[in-house]
């Protein structure tokens, strides 16, 4: 059997499905389809107060595209994890050919944070995160949400929603809805906007809701 390629999880994506494995040892991946797909908004991202004075702080920079195999390996750098080999492989794959992007969260010369995730038109599919400091992951996500927003997407999948995810403001549709906002957000022709990140108080300002 031939080995999966890069385009192959692109026709996945755009079908609703997506590549995960068991474990990190484990060689072999399996597609996951969930009931329920978790979603966050672009714009209204629900950035807590706490969250926004961190932001403005000055005590993280947030850069795009500079580091995503350092992402990947800080998202698998637990002690269980989906992200084995294979999977490194297509989704470096899918950075070669411009749909997978990462945000980076940086204090100092230290990588602290970040996220990836596949763009295929209007859609942005976000893959993992981590954080190696308070709100580092947070930080990504509101940045992430901001250039996506600037961009133009409509539709940010998140697969499942978690409590961190619901505290951002996340929710849930069923398959069958989703699967009708993913095909008109991937019709889309939208292309993942370069440059640097934008000021904290911009990311605030234009796409946030404190409270």
């Amino acid at each position: 059997m031939a080995a999966l390629t890069p385009v192959d999880v692109l026709a996945a994506y755009r079908f609703g499905i997506f590549p995960m494995s068991h474990l990190r040892e484990d060689p072999e991946l399996f597609w996951v389809d969930p009931d329920m797909r978790g979603l966050l908004p672009i714009g209204g991202l629900h950035i807590s107060r706490s969250l926004a004075r961190r932001m403005r702080s000055g005590l993280y920079h947030v850069t795009f595209d500079t580091a995503f195999d350092l992402v990947m390996e800080g998202c698998a750098d637990r002690s269980e994890t989906w992200i084995n080999p294979e999977i490194f492989r297509l989704y470096k794959g899918l950075r070669d050919i411009g749909h997978a992007h990462s945000v980076e969260v940086w204090q100092g010369d230290t990588l602290v944070g970040g996220c990836y995730g596949v763009a295929i038109g209007g859609a942005f599919f976000g893959e993992s995160m981590f954080s190696r400091a308070t709100d580092a992951s947070k930080v990504a996500l509101a940045y992430l949400i901001d250039r996506l927003r600037r961009s133009g997407f409509t539709l940010f999948d998140t697969q499942f929603l978690t409590p961190h995810l619901a505290s951002l403001g996340g929710y849930e549709l069923p398959r069958h809805s989703y699967r009708l906002r993913l095909q008109a957000a991937t019709a889309q022709c939208v292309e993942f906007a370069v440059g640097p990140a934008p000021t904290a108080y911009d990311v605030i300002q234009l796409n946030g809701q404190t409270s």
